[in-house]
C-alpha cells in the first residue's frame, strides 16, 4: 500500500490567508490558524505555512501564528518564507513547526542547507525549489517566481539532495493557483533523479489530478491550496480519493 501524504498548503502575508494565481494577484482567504485547525481536523497529514513576502522584507512574521497552531494541531507542520541562517530555523522550530522549508537563502548560499541538516537532521530541512518552464527544461526561481537563480531546477534538487536536504517541495509556477493538474513531467524527472521525499505542489482542482500524481508519478506528497480554500474540493474528496487509489489514509480520531 503506498502512502501518499495530503498537505495543504496556506501562504501567508501579514495576518492573513492569501492566494493567488501563478504565484501573483493575492486575494485575502482568511484566518490562517483557523484554516489550518479545519483542515488538520479532516484529515490533512501535514501542513506547509509559507510567508510569500518574508525574502522581500527579509523577516519571517509567522512565529505568532505556528505557536498558536502548535498549541491546537497536532500533525507536522513546515514552515518558510524568509529563513536565512540556523538561527531563524532554531526559531522556528521553537515555535512548534517540525521542518523549516529553505529557497532564497539556499540558493544564495547552499552550504546553508548541511548547516541546517547538521543541527537539526535532515528530516526537518526541506528545500522548496519553484520550477518555471524553459525551452523543455525549468529553472529555478525565488521571492514566490520573481527571480531567476540560473539553476537548472533537476540539477539543484540533486545537489540539495547532496547537501543533505530530507524533503524537497517542487511547485510549478506555470500551473500553480490554475487548478489545471500537476505539472506530471516535472514530479516524474525529480523523482526520477533523487532518493528522498517529494511534495508536488502548484495545479491540483480535482480529484482526478490527484488520481494522476498517485499513477504516473512517484511523489511522496501532494500540497494543496486553492481547491481547499475556495472550496471546489474538501479534505474528504481527497482522502476518499487515497483510499479508491490503494493509498495509507490517515484514521481521525
Amino acid at each position: 500500500m503506498r502512502n501518499l501524504r495530503l498537505i495543504p498548503r496556506l501562504d501567508v502575508k501579514m495576518e492573513w490567508l492569501i492566494k493567488g494565481v501563478q504565484m501573483e494577484g493575492w486575494r485575502k482567504v482568511g484566518d490562517p490558524a483557523e484554516y489550518a485547525k479545519a483542515y488538520a481536523d479532516a484529515g490533512a497529514d501535514e501542513l506547509l505555512f509559507m510567508d510569500v513576502v518574508a525574502s522581500l522584507y527579509e523577516r519571517n512574521s509567522l512565529h505568532d501564528i505556528v505557536s498558536k497552531v502548535a498549541s491546537v494541531v497536532f500533525v507536522p507542520m513546515t514552515v518558510g518564507g524568509g529563513i536565512r541562517t540556523v538561527e531563524d530555523v532554531s526559531a522556528m522550530l521553537a515555535c512548534g513547526a517540525d521542518k523549516v522549508a529553505l529557497n532564497t537563502a539556499a540558493t544564495r548560499n547552499p552550504e546553508l542547507i548541511t548547516d541546517v541538516a547538521n543541527r537539526f537532521g535532515a528530516q526537518a530541512t526541506v528545500v522548496s525549489i519553484e520550477a518555471i518552464r524553459d525551452k523543455g527544461s525549468w529553472l529555478a526561481m525565488t521571492d514566490n517566481g520573481r527571480n531567476h537563480t540560473g539553476r537548472n531546477v533537476i540539477e539543484w534538487a540533486k545537489e540539495a539532495e547532496e547537501r543533505g536536504a530530507g524533503e524537497l517541495i517542487i511547485t510549478s509556477i506555470d500551473r500553480e493557483g490554475l487548478g489545471h493538474g500537476y505539472d506530471l513531467d516535472l514530479i516524474r524527472l525529480v523523482t526520477e533523479q533523487v532518493r528522498i521525499p517529494i511534495v508536488s505542489g502548484g495545479g491540483l482542482g480535482t480529484t482526478d489530478h490527484l488520481s494522476d500524481l498517485i499513477d504516473k508519478t512517484q511523489a511522496s506528497a501532494a500540497s494543496v491550496a486553492q481547491a481547499l480554500h475556495w472550496k471546489k474540493l474538501n479534505m474528504s474528496d481527497l482522502r476518499d480519493t487515497l483510499n479508491a487509489n490503494d493509498c495509507f489514509v490517515r484514521r481521525l480520531t
